[in-house]
């Protein structure tokens, strides 16, 4: 089938560029391809089934019209008579990759109809699906981002818990734990969050996943026969290799264990090779790390930044390699819960924190090492090519340098990990024997294998040396011999060797010259010798070829044989680049070691908010104090808007988090009493798509918050009751606050930053509240937010002088101040002036007579008519 629509610009709206009835596939004609293509898409009839034909993959009927527009190429058809015509599209084979990254980045299946035969003319090629390619089924380096994870995570749900069993095709963890709750539960979603799953499998027969459940994440529906329990004990025994589950800790996550055999038996499905020593099957602790919530990830913004700054993870990713940032991004996702763990991370970061050489020397070793972790995953894919192989020997030299360097390291982490940096010694030493220093892209260029390194390659390409060396040497014989001064031997894929002679010379041309092409100005022939010869060279250039196919190739087995050992030693190399980089921000940015212990005490001499400091540049960050402890729980901060508030909750919860990550700080000094969890409820933010307003999402999160923090906890929450009216907002805010210190369960430490500082009399009544502000310079009307945190609660928001700041016109601020004070006579609040009142009052003085009947008023036992009756007569008395 010829290619059809090469030059069109790109069309987008997915129509058929050529008038006329489109048809379906099952509508088109009998050609040979269709009917092959039929039959390939009906075995995969949830896939888009790229065919290669020629230079280009094509796609046929419906999978043209669906990926036309997202691949924003133009969407042609092929005519079938009257029957009508049948849409298609189509990309360059050599640019295919960024095509289909497009698809699966669009959570779309891809099905490779690949060419496995010989090209013979007039013969059609034999073709195979090579690989079937989903979002979270990837190992291929083009399909993927180097700095994160892509897992498919399978989930069974059954008496009204979860497992999850989540696989990284790149490096072959299989991670498995259980949630509390069903397929809409909360526990999960931030399960699945944590584990950056890319696509979702749920077996056909369980509730259909809720859209809350990662609505932007593809998923997949298998038969219920994927997730039996014997059959997904025998698959993980298959690719582990072992006799018994024991030795993973499964005994107690059977709905795990059945999730783990779905997404096994689909990886198998979509063509991967799942072997002993690459699937390494790990159990979650949930107990060792720090769950972070979807709002408290973006508020910090550990991973994704906020109004076009940088993230945290990309402050301080000062990594090596691809594995280190993708660990880096894990732990900031996950920090340490255990101290004695937290204070062995610290150890390592400050021996290299101290010394520039070791750093310096340490990162150029990582950095040889490369991608060993999906290297090798390729390997065992069978999909690693020459330069893979290459990358694999450059790591291989690499790991005993990284040894070498650490040999007087004295932090544990840093000496286990360097102990593990080990290379099999017969593959490097295979590798070096055989690849050439600088292999082409691709083994079909060949050129992969060294001289002399194989002597059956060496006898084939000596057999082909003398008819190259006489064919190179045939042109000037020729001339002299013909006298024709212009001819010239040349080649090419359809004809072979040839002699060309221009039109000029043509009665010169020997008779045993035989015709095979004519060109405009010249002919070419060929001649029974020249034929001997190119049969000689081109048969020797094709085994020699194969010969070399068939080294690579056990190269490749060779490093998938020894994928246990080089990929532990790639999770040690991640190790040491996460240290390594930690050392250097602490450095760059002078941040100090923090002490981490169990006192359930947050204590901060000048902190400072890392990605505010970067923005501003050195020097003009105004650092603060923070003090939490026993006596003092909860802090209630006040003062004007853009004066720092919410920059100082950031800072503070930001604080913690790295301490607990394992990294250094910024501060003079900081201890850190160990969170379990810390929660921001910071922002206002609709969610549309689930309906809620924003006063709905504020207090959904606050709710949340409530629900499970508990004493060692760290919760950072601002302007709490600012979505909706002020005396509702502040019955709201006060109640939180009253909450969090009286209820048992809590009592954690808590940051409450409000605009409503009538709440600072809170401090006069709950013994561990205390008040802070944020200090300002007044001059006149003009203000000048200082940024310091001062003891103290503010008297007043000072919204105007905000608005003010912000250009809004005089005549508007002069009417705001008009209107303020009115409000403020007719309807005073507490803290604008006066006495007072330690709770928020109904407008009834407590020692009227009606409020004394209220309070002894049996509501449960009256008739809806007689509630009403009473209430009539409680308001006519009420009336003055």
């Amino acid at each position: 089938m010829t290619r059809r629509g090469q030059g069109r610009a790109p069309h987008e709206s997915g129509v058929v560029s050529d008038p006329g009835l489109v048809i379906d596939l099952d509508d088109a004609g009998s050609t040979p391809i269709l009917q092959q293509y039929r039959v390939v898409k009906a075995q995969h009839p949830d896939a888009l089934v790229l065919a290669r034909l020629g230079d280009f993959y094509e796609m046929f009927g419906a999978d043209a019209q669906e990926a036309a527009p997202i691949l924003g190429v133009a969407l042609t058809g092929r005519g079938f008579g009257a029957a009508g015509r049948l849409p298609m599209c189509g990309v360059p084979h050599h640019a295919a990759p960024g095509y289909i990254r497009r698809l699966l980045e669009a959570g779309r299946r891809v099905a490779l109809w690949d060419q496995v035969g010989e090209v013979v003319p007039g013969r059609l090629v034999d073709r195979a699906v090579t690989r079937v390619l989903s979002p979270g089924t990837i190992s291929e380096a083009d399909y993927l981002d180097e700095t994160r994870v892509a897992r498919c995570a399978a989930l069974y749900c059954s008496g009204g818990r979860t497992g999850v069993a989540a696989f990284d095709p790149a490096s072959g963890e299989l991670l498995l734990t259980e949630v509390a709750g069903g397929l809409d539960s909360v526990p999960l979603r931030e399960e699945c969050e944590r584990l950056d799953v890319a696509e979702l499998l749920i077996a056909q027969d369980a509730d259909a996943a809720p859209p809350t459940l990662l609505p932007t994440i593809p998923r997949t529906v298998l038969p219920p026969a994927f997730f039996d329990s014997s059959r997904a004990r025998e698959r993980i025994l298959a690719v582990t290799a072992t006799q018994t589950l024991d030795a993973f800790g499964l005994q107690e996550v059977d709905r795990a264990v059945c999730a783990a055999g779905a997404v096994l038996a689909y990886c198998e499905r979509a063509r991967l090779t799942l072997t002993a020593g690459f699937v390494h099957v790990r159990r979650r602790n949930d107990s060792a790390g720090m769950r972070l919530d979807a709002q408290t990830r973006r508020n910090l913004e550990l991973v994704t930044a906020l109004g076009g700054g940088v993230s945290l993870a990309a402050l301080l990713d000062r990594t090596r390699t691809p594995m280190g940032a993708r660990l880096l991004r894990a732990r900031l996702l996950e920090p340490l819960t255990e101290p004695l763990l937290i204070l062995a991370r610290h150890d390592a970061v400050a021996e290299l924190a101290v010394a520039p050489r070791l750093r310096d020397t340490l990162g150029e070793a990582l950095a040889a090492v490369r991608d060993l972790e999906r290297l090798v995953a390729r390997c065992v894919q069978g999909s690693a090519g020459p330069r893979d192989l290459a990358a694999v020997r450059q790591a291989c030299a690499a790991l005993p340098a990284i040894q070498d360097i650490l040999s007087r390291a004295q932090a544990g982490e840093l000496t286990t990990a360097a102990a593990r940096c080990v290379a099999p010694d017969d593959l490097a030493a295979r590798l070096r024997e055989l690849l050439v220093d600088d292999p082409p892209g691709s083994a079909r260029d060949g050129g992969c294998i060294r001289a002399e390194a194989d002597p059956q390659l060496d006898e084939l390409v000596g057999a082909g040396a003398g008819a190259r060396t006489w064919i190179a040497g045939l042109e000037d014989g020729e001339r002299q011999r013909t006298g024709i001064p212009s001819l010239k031997v040349g080649y090419n894929r359809v004809f072979g060797y040839y002699i060309e002679v221009p039109n000029a010379h043509r009665r010169a041309v020997p008779d045993e010259y035989v015709r095979k092409q004519t060109l405009v100005g010249a002919e070419r022939y060929i001649t029974t010798a020249l034929k001997e010869r190119e049969t000689v060279v081109l048969g020797a250039r094709e085994r020699a070829l194969a010969r070399e196919l068939e080294l690579l190739q056990t190269l490749t087995a060779g490093v998938a044989d020894h994928a246990a050992v080089l990929l532990d030693a790639s999770a040690a190399v991640a190790i040491l680049d996460v240290h390594r980089s930690l050392a250097c921000v602490a450095v760059e940015e002078n941040w100090v070691r923090p002490l981490v212990d169990t006192s359930g005490v947050i204590d901060i001499d000048a902190g400072r908010h890392p990605l505010v400091e970067r923005a501003l540049g050195p020097g003009r960050f105004v650092a603060n104090d923070c003090r939490l402890d026993a006596a003092e729980r909860i802090v209630v901060l006040t003062g004007p808007n853009m004066a720092g508030k919410s920059t100082f909750l950031r800072q503070v919860a930001l604080l913690a988090l790295l301490a607990q990550v394992g990294s250094f700080v910024p501060a003079e000094r900081a201890r850190i009493g160990i969170c379990d969890r810390i929660f921001t409820r910071i922002g206002a933010q609709d969610d549309l798509s689930a309906g809620l307003s924003t006063f709905m999402v504020e207090m959904a999160e606050t709710a949340a918050i409530l629900r499970q923090a508990t004493s060692r906890s760290l919760v950072i929450l601002d302007e709490i009751g600012r979505g909706t009216s002020t005396y509702d907002g502040m019955s709201i805010a006060q109640a939180v606050v009253e909450h969090l210190h009286d209820a048992p369960p809590l009592n954690c430490r808590t940051l409450f930053a409000t605009h409503f500082h009538e709440l600072t009399v809170l401090a006069e009544r709950l013994p561990r509240v205390t008040n802070a502000r944020v200090d300002v310079s007044e001059d006149g009307d003009a203000i000048t937010f200082l940024h310091r945190i001062v003891p103290g609660g503010a008297d007043r928001s000072y919204g105007i002088h905000v608005a003010r700041l912000a250009g809004v016109p005089a005549g508007v601020l002069v009417r705001a101040r008009q209107l303020l004070a009115e409000l403020e006579r007719e309807r005073p609040v507490a803290g604008s002036g006066g006495d007072v009142p330690a709770q928020l009052s109904l407008g009834i003085a407590p020692e009227h007579p009606v409020v004394a009947e209220l309070a002894q008023l049996d509501i449960e036992g009256l008739t809806p008519i007689a509630a009403l009756n009473k209430l009539a007569e409680l308001r006519e008395r009420a009336t003055p």
